[in-house]
Protein backbone atom coordinates (compact mmCIF):
# COMPACT_ATOMS: atom_id res chain seq x y z
CA UNK A 1 0.00 0.00 0.00
CA UNK A 2 1.22 3.47 -0.84
CA UNK A 3 2.16 5.71 1.73
CA UNK A 4 1.81 9.20 -0.57
CA UNK A 5 5.87 10.09 0.12
CA UNK A 6 5.87 9.90 -4.30
CA UNK A 7 8.83 12.63 -3.96
CA UNK A 8 12.06 12.28 -1.45
CA UNK A 9 11.40 15.36 -0.32
CA UNK A 10 7.73 14.39 0.34
CA UNK A 11 9.21 12.26 3.19
CA UNK A 12 11.20 15.62 4.39
CA UNK A 13 7.98 17.48 4.74
CA UNK A 14 6.09 14.29 6.09
CA UNK A 15 9.13 14.12 9.31
CA UNK A 16 8.45 18.04 9.58
CA UNK A 17 4.79 18.03 9.43
CA UNK A 18 4.69 14.95 12.15
CA UNK A 19 6.79 15.90 14.47
CA UNK A 20 4.91 19.86 14.80
CA UNK A 21 1.73 18.08 14.93
CA UNK A 22 2.69 15.03 16.99
CA UNK A 23 0.97 12.31 14.97
CA UNK A 24 2.74 9.38 15.61
CA UNK A 25 0.62 7.72 12.60
CA UNK A 26 1.74 10.03 10.38
CA UNK A 27 5.17 9.95 11.27
CA UNK A 28 5.89 6.33 11.42
CA UNK A 29 4.00 5.88 7.84
CA UNK A 30 7.36 7.20 6.24
CA UNK A 31 9.38 4.25 7.69
CA UNK A 32 9.32 0.46 6.28
CA UNK A 33 8.18 -2.40 8.91
CA UNK A 34 11.96 -3.14 9.06
CA UNK A 35 13.53 -0.24 9.69
CA UNK A 36 17.26 -0.10 11.46
CA UNK A 37 17.90 3.13 13.43
CA UNK A 38 21.24 4.17 14.99
CA UNK A 39 19.51 7.21 17.19
CA UNK A 40 20.91 9.59 19.62
CA UNK A 41 18.77 9.15 22.44
CA UNK A 42 17.70 6.24 24.75
CA UNK A 43 18.05 2.98 22.17
CA UNK A 44 20.44 3.64 20.59
CA UNK A 45 19.19 1.33 18.08
CA UNK A 46 15.99 0.16 16.96
CA UNK A 47 15.07 -3.20 14.83
CA UNK A 48 11.88 -2.49 13.19
CA UNK A 49 9.20 -0.61 13.31
CA UNK A 50 7.20 -1.53 17.09
CA UNK A 51 10.53 -0.65 18.87
CA UNK A 52 10.39 2.57 17.03
CA UNK A 53 6.88 3.10 17.52
CA UNK A 54 7.51 2.66 21.16
CA UNK A 55 10.32 5.22 21.21
CA UNK A 56 8.02 7.70 18.83
CA UNK A 57 5.32 7.52 21.15
CA UNK A 58 7.48 8.27 24.40
CA UNK A 59 9.20 11.47 22.63
CA UNK A 60 5.88 13.11 21.55
CA UNK A 61 4.25 11.78 24.92
CA UNK A 62 6.80 14.02 26.46
CA UNK A 63 6.18 16.94 23.93
CA UNK A 64 2.27 16.66 25.15
CA UNK A 65 3.30 16.43 28.63
CA UNK A 66 5.39 19.58 28.78
CA UNK A 67 3.27 21.88 26.67
CA UNK A 68 6.01 21.82 23.89
CA UNK A 69 5.69 22.44 20.24
CA UNK A 70 8.63 21.75 18.67
CA UNK A 71 9.77 22.90 14.74
CA UNK A 72 11.84 21.11 12.43
CA UNK A 73 14.46 22.51 9.76
CA UNK A 74 16.24 20.66 7.63
CA UNK A 75 19.56 22.47 6.28
CA UNK A 76 22.40 21.07 3.99
CA UNK A 77 20.52 18.91 2.99
CA UNK A 78 21.94 16.35 -0.25
CA UNK A 79 19.89 13.83 -1.83
CA UNK A 80 21.06 11.03 -3.99
CA UNK A 81 18.70 8.83 -5.92
CA UNK A 82 17.70 5.96 -8.54
CA UNK A 83 14.71 4.89 -9.41
CA UNK A 84 14.82 2.54 -6.13
CA UNK A 85 16.76 3.50 -3.43
CA UNK A 86 17.62 7.24 -2.43
CA UNK A 87 20.14 8.62 0.48
CA UNK A 88 19.75 11.98 2.12
CA UNK A 89 22.09 13.56 4.67
CA UNK A 90 21.12 16.56 6.44
CA UNK A 91 21.43 19.12 9.24
CA UNK A 92 18.17 18.49 11.67
CA UNK A 93 17.66 21.76 13.63
CA UNK A 94 14.76 20.75 16.32
CA UNK A 95 13.37 24.07 17.85
CA UNK A 96 11.70 24.30 21.34
CA UNK A 97 8.25 26.30 22.02
CA UNK A 98 6.25 26.19 25.13
CA UNK A 99 2.16 26.84 24.49
CA UNK A 100 2.46 28.61 21.54
CA UNK A 101 4.57 31.24 22.54
CA UNK A 102 6.79 32.56 20.13
CA UNK A 103 9.89 32.96 22.24
CA UNK A 104 12.42 29.50 21.42
CA UNK A 105 12.78 27.66 25.05
CA UNK A 106 15.77 25.53 23.29
CA UNK A 107 17.30 24.06 19.86
CA UNK A 108 19.57 21.87 18.73
CA UNK A 109 20.66 20.45 15.57
CA UNK A 110 21.39 16.48 14.79
CA UNK A 111 23.08 15.30 11.68
CA UNK A 112 21.01 12.54 10.19
CA UNK A 113 21.07 10.02 7.16
CA UNK A 114 18.59 8.24 5.60
CA UNK A 115 18.33 5.50 3.00
CA UNK A 116 14.89 4.82 1.32
CA UNK A 117 13.66 2.56 -1.04
CA UNK A 118 11.06 2.66 -2.86
CA UNK A 119 7.19 0.48 -2.41
CA UNK A 120 4.82 0.51 -4.54
CA UNK A 121 5.65 4.01 -5.66
CA UNK A 122 6.07 5.42 -2.51
CA UNK A 123 9.37 6.07 -0.50
CA UNK A 124 9.91 3.90 3.03
CA UNK A 125 12.99 4.89 5.40
CA UNK A 126 14.96 1.47 5.75
CA UNK A 127 17.58 3.08 7.94
CA UNK A 128 18.12 6.23 9.65
CA UNK A 129 21.16 7.44 11.52
CA UNK A 130 21.42 10.11 13.43
CA UNK A 131 24.17 11.73 15.17
CA UNK A 132 26.18 14.73 16.80
CA UNK A 133 29.82 15.80 17.13
CA UNK A 134 30.99 15.40 20.07
CA UNK A 135 33.72 17.56 22.11
CA UNK A 136 36.56 15.23 23.09
CA UNK A 137 37.87 16.85 26.33
CA UNK A 138 34.39 16.94 28.22
CA UNK A 139 33.29 14.09 26.67
CA UNK A 140 29.60 15.81 25.72
CA UNK A 141 27.73 16.00 22.41
CA UNK A 142 27.68 19.33 20.66
CA UNK A 143 24.22 20.08 19.45
CA UNK A 144 24.78 23.44 18.62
Amino acid sequence: MANGILKVEDMLKNYKDAVHEKDVEKFLAAYADDVYIYDCWENWECKGISLWRQNVVGWFNELNEGGYLLNVDFNDVAILENNDVAFVHCAVKYAAFKDNVEEKIRQMTNRFTFGLKKVNESWLIVHEHSSVPLNPDPGKGNFK
